[in-house]
């Protein structure tokens, strides 16, 4: 049986005992996880063995995948009610903590971090996540939103055709046509004004004595 593959997560988290925010990159296993922490200048690491989460979990009277996944729960992203603390520890180590609610109990976790043997590398690692993070959630969202735009300039088509209203108009000229091709050198933004937004882009036919002609949505 093959093991999955590990989650991944980037935090930036302020801290209300410090200006500058940090970033938390978490890796997360089944019964482990990893950590990566910068302030853009110095990096930390900590290393949850299985042995480790496995003692933190029997503490607490947890099963070790429900200790690890609220431990990413709240390294995934920020939460507002939780507080959370990235204080020295010595010798160059750092304690990162955070706060949480169980049963009307206020709950700690505290995990310590000791500094990275390369911050250079460590931190080039973590901005390199982030941009491959927001290049992939930049393209989704592009994406997405053309298929909106495609599905309601679809939907408003079908009901004027089906209610026989659809309006009259001059035929536009097939030279003012220009098609979406995927790979276009344009940018997003361009695209998406390229592709017809309301029914009044769209092609209509004279009636005299022609026959219609309909727009087709892919």
């Amino acid at each position: 049986m093959e093991t999955p593959s590990p989650k991944h997560t980037c935090l930036k988290l302020q801290l209300k005992e410090a200006q500058q925010p940090i970033y938390v990159k978490g890796t997360w296993f089944e019964s482990r996880f990893d950590l990566s922490i910068t302030d853009g200048l110095n990096a930390w690491i900590c290393h949850a063995s299985e042995e480790q989460v496995r003692d933190r979990a029997a503490q607490w009277d947890q099963p070790v995948s429900e200790y690890v996944a609220l431990a990413e729960h709240y390294l995934g992203f920020q939460h507002p009610d939780s507080a959370y603390g990235f204080a020295d520890a010595g010798d160059g180590h750092k304690r990162l903590s955070w706060t949480f609610e169980k049963e009307g109990t206020k709950l700690e976790w505290r995990w310590k971090c000791q500094p990275s043997p390369n911050s250079k590398q460590s931190t080039a690692a973590i901005l390199d996540f982030l941009m491959d993070a927001n290049v992939g959630l930049s393209f989704l969202g592009v994406l997405n939103s053309k298929k909106a735009k495609l599905r309601e300039l679809r939907d408003k088509i079908s009901k004027q055709e089906i209610a026989g209203k659809l309006p009259e108009e001059e035929e536009a000229s097939s030279d003012q046509t220009e098609p979406f091709v995927s790979g276009d050198e344009k940018s997003e933004d361009e695209s998406l004004k390229d592709l017809p937004v309301t029914s009044k882009d769209v092609p209509r036919t004279r009636s005299r004595g022609r026959g219609r002609k309909r727009a087709a949505v892919n």
